[in-house]
């Protein structure tokens, strides 16, 4: 018998090579900004939510932070932002998904989402998969209702 009459060995490796352009292009399409860089850009100080699959044969990973922050001189003015950051072989490639935070819940919905399927990709790379979970949110607090004028 030959090797080709056997399946392949599940367990060995595949090399694949990717850039930061193929990546970006594969999980970032929908973000409103996308770079690279040496450093992470995701300030600890400012994260709500952190969350991480990780390479444990490399190191390399795939993180998903949510952050918010004020621009400078616009302290009126929050911003909040789902950041999917991949660390590759030294190399950070991170699309941002950024809205006000007074923006309409179907923009957050919206950017949520997006931000998520992209990490969920960005797992694969690692060797992971996401499994969803249920997440309870309270209702917001009632306003009155305008009061009615008779004309």
């Amino acid at each position: 018998m030959t090797d080709q009459e056997h399946d392949p060995d599940w367990h060995a490796p595949l090399n694949l090579a990717f850039t930061p352009n193929t990546i970006t292009h594969a999980l970032f399409y929908s973000a409103t900004a996308v770079h690279t860089g040496w450093t992470s850009c995701v300030n600890k100080e400012l994260v709500l939510a952190d969350l991480y699959a990780v390479d444990d044969a490399t190191g390399n990973y795939c993180r998903l932070a949510e952050q918010e922050f004020t621009e400078e001189g616009e302290e009126d003015v929050v911003w909040h932002d789902w950041t999917i950051e991949l660390h590759i072989a030294g190399i950070y490639v991170a699309g941002h998904w950024q809205i006000q935070s007074t923006a309409s819940l179907i923009d957050w919905e919206w950017c949520a989402k997006e931000a998520e399927a992209a990490f969920e990709r960005g797992c694969v790379l690692m060797g992971k998969r996401v499994r969803r979970g249920l997440v309870v949110e309270e209702a917001p607090p009632a306003t009155p209702a305008p009061k009615r004028t008779a004309h």
